[in-house]
């Protein structure tokens, strides 16, 4: 009798999701740890959208018109929310890459000899990823607020809007995983994971108004994503950018943004422990 009972204890359900959460951890505990150790794959990945922040605010600012204002203060507020979301968007490369280099050199295999939770591998990839892209959005924020940006708003409403492009870049990171898990070589997943993210990024309110899109382009970039979480920060930060558009997004972008990306993680993390299993047998 005892011995049935130890069974069923170790199989119920709650102790399985406390060995998957606990598992998670250690997993993710382990990324940070060589992040650390490799500080070069932060310091290049704080590199780029500082780049973007600067090219973009002096090149750009003071020639596009933003609400009938062609200022490059009100370009500047109007960027950053479309710079902040591009980034933990593009943080999606680095994970497929990252996913795609240990099951290359058959770290996978050996975390399968383990008494550990099949998706706790990639859950934990995705966590550690998710606080590398915290430490970016800080870096950035700061970067911003020197170059001018501001916010108008109350500090939880700018928490929020951090909040929300964190959950996106969580999202996102799941479909770089897909990816990595896909391919053969950490190269192909890097290429891979950034072909499909300038369009969805570059087709969208981040960078120009919508409206001045042509009438087919705008419904791509209305309904797009990426949009609504730009448009929830522009609201959140209370930067320019109201959106002229019908479509249901652009109208409730902070309810989209949430949306969007929960649908985004149960789709692609379902497909990827599909993928780590059969890649991993």
């Amino acid at each position: 009798m005892s011995a049935v009972t130890e069974s069923v204890r170790v199989a119920s359900p709650g102790n399985a999701f406390s060995r998957s959460v606990r598992d998670s951890l250690v997993v993710a505990k382990r990324n940070l740890i060589r992040m650390v150790r490799i500080p070069e794959v932060v310091i290049f990945g704080l590199i780029q959208p500082i780049m973007f922040v600067v090219l973009f605010s002096y090149v750009f600012g003071g020639s596009l018109d933003i609400g009938g204002s062609t200022s490059p203060q009100v370009y500047r507020e109007f960027l950053m929310a479309g710079i902040f979301a591009q980034t933990v968007t593009f943080a999606t490369a680095g994970a497929g890459a990252g996913i795609a280099e240990d099951m290359h050199k058959g770290l996978i295999d050996r975390f399968r000899s383990l008494p550990m939770a099949r998706g706790a591998v990639l859950t934990g990839r995705t966590l550690a990823d998710m606080v590398q892209t915290a430490l970016t959005l800080l870096v950035l924020a700061v970067v911003a607020l020197l170059v001018g940006w501001r916010t108008h708003t109350s500090f939880g409403e700018v928490l929020g809007a951090f909040g929300l492009l964190l959950l996106t870049g969580y999202a996102f990171t799941w479909i770089g995983a897909v990816i990595g898990l896909s391919v053969r070589t950490p190269e192909a997943a890097t290429s891979g994971g950034l072909v499909w993210l300038f369009p969805v990024t570059f087709v969208s309110n981040a960078f120009v108004d919508s409206s001045n899109m042509t009438p087919w382009l705008r419904h791509i970039a209305d309904w797009n994503p990426f949009s609504a979480t730009v448009q929830a920060c522009r609201e959140l930060f209370g930067n320019p950018g109201v959106s002229t558009s019908d479509a249901w997004p652009m109208q409730h972008p902070v309810w989209a943004s949430v949306i969007y990306s929960v649908l985004i993680i149960a789709i692609f993390r379902t497909l990827a422990v599909r993928k780590y299993r059969s890649a991993a047998a």
